[in-house]
């Protein structure tokens, strides 16, 4: 057709994804961090008096024992604890609820994928999408949605207002009241944003990471953790450009052979990039193109990369979703490997 050469100026986008160089260069630092505790799908990461404890399924767990110190009907999506110990839960089913508290649920939040507190009465909150809840992220981004949205409830009151809209799944979330925001994780832009805590339109503080942002947490001696919970790769960006595509894989795939970002590597023979040098020689490869990931990122007090630990894509400790300083230590979630981590920041790529 006559019109096709034209039309080939618009179809003719390049997918890039930017390199992980400088701080972000590849390393082996948490494939061989210390195993602190073997559990299904450890998720969210938190301090109570100095100990600390773990969301895995419906229940939350301490580092010894395996008996729960809490069960819920549903699925945990975010922890939270404020300065007395009350410790706020996000659901799968929707909703938060508090931990050993008087304090009401809240209501209307579907899909709770992150929350904080600033003292005892402040909580805010990230609800990741308007659509969907928070175990279906993979649905989330390959419908290519921007429905999240960051907001601030009084506790004493009940008052709730929304900070900002249309966010492409939020995932994480630090409150940085010195300098009245909140700084939030936006997972499908790639993103750290600053949002005011009177509201407002985000403003980008570091953008273009190579994969996808979930939780951040502070340094006591200043900067931030951020994890990364799956890598970006070319594959995918091709098929988030291709509606047509996309949207027969949705409606005809399974979804766990989706080509879609991963929490964990599949060892099914319907996995997506079984070719394209994952593997070579029967060897997986580290710098294969990899549908998931370990990494976590140490960031200054201007959200620059510092350094970074990494389980590459012939690894097993992937999908990072929180992290916390500990006794000097990062102690991390892989979700991916059903592990939780212990990390010297030695061992980092500085």
């Amino acid at each position: 057709m006559i019109i096709d050469p034209l039309l080939d100026f618009f179809r003719g986008q390049a997918v890039t994804i930017p390199p992980m160089d400088g701080a972000l260069r590849p390393n082996t630092a948490l494939d061989e961090a210390d195993i602190v505790k073997s559990c299904e799908e450890p998720d969210n990461i938190v301090s109570v008096a100095g100990k600390l404890i773990y969301s895995s399924g419906s229940e939350i767990f301490g580092m010894s024992g395996d008996k729960p110190i809490a069960s819920f009907d549903s699925d945990i999506t975010a922890l939270a604890v404020d300065p007395s110990g009350v410790i706020a839960v996000g659901l799968n089913a929707g909703g938060i609820v508090f931990h050993k508290s008087k304090i009401p649920p809240l209501d209307g939040f579907n899909c709770p994928t992150a929350l904080a507190f600033d003292g005892a009465n402040d909580l805010y909150i990230c609800n990741g999408s308007d659509t969907h809840g928070a175990s279906e992220w993979a649905a989330d981004l390959m419908q290519k949605n921007a429905s999240g949205s960051l907001w601030h409830v009084s506790l004493d009151s009940g008052e709730r207002r929304c900070l900002a809209k249309n966010l492409a799944f939020p995932y994480g979330l630090v409150v940085d009241a010195a300098n009245s925001r909140v700084i939030a994780s936006e997972a499908w832009r790639h993103r750290l944003v600053s949002i005011s805590m009177q509201g407002g339109m985000p403003k980008p503080i570091l953008a273009k990471l190579a994969g996808y942002p979930a939780r951040i947490t502070r340094k006591s001696s200043g900067g931030f953790i951020l994890c990364l919970f799956a890598p970006r790769n070319r594959l995918i960006e091709f098929v988030l450009q291709e509606d047509d595509y996309r949207n027969a894989m949705l409606d005809e795939i399974d979804s766990r052979y989706w080509i879609a970002p991963s929490l964990s590597a599949s060892r099914s023979f319907l996995e997506p990039l079984q070719s394209g040098s994952v593997k070579t020689m029967g060897i997986h490869k580290p710098w294969s193109p990899s549908r998931s990931y370990g990494l976590i990122v140490e960031l200054d007090n201007n959200f620059l990369p510092v350094t970074s630990y990494h389980s590459r894509a012939n690894g097993t400790r992937h999908g990072i979703t929180s992290a916390i300083e500990h006794e000097g230590k990062i102690v991390a979630t892989s979700r991916g490997g059903n592990l939780i981590l212990r990390v010297t920041p030695e061992t980092g790529q500085a």
